[in-house]
């Protein structure tokens, strides 16, 4: 569509409502338009992402607070303990299922 066009639709489109315009604010409003639609919306990639090499690193912190809570488990009559990771433990208490997950927070900033 050419902006004379898209002036005029604007401009009829106001008019219609009830709020006329002058050719000037109708241009504007179409130079508005034109540059919105030379935007760019960012898709997904279709390529696959790949694959990161990068070591995770083990908290010993986590995995000994993590070792007592199973042990207190255990006393308390848990069933099926199973250590996720050293920072996750799922188990079984009253025919339930249940997880524990410890989080370790950032320092706040100053």
């Amino acid at each position: 569509m050419t902006k004379e066009k898209l002036i005029a639709e604007i401009m009829r489109e106001c008019e219609k409502d009830g709020e006329p315009v002058t050719e000037k604010e109708a241009a504007e409003m179409a130079d508005m338009e034109i540059k919105a639609k030379g935007i760019s919306h960012y898709e997904k990639s279709d390529k696959p992402r790949k694959p990161t090499t990068k070591e995770r690193k083990v908290d010993d912190v986590k995995r000994r607070i993590l070792d007592e809570c199973e042990g207190l488990l255990e006393t308390l009559g848990a069933i099926g303990i199973e250590t996720k990771t050293e920072t996750e433990i799922m188990f079984h208490f009253d025919g339930a299922e249940y997880s524990l997950k410890l989080i370790r927070h950032r320092p706040p900033k100053k």
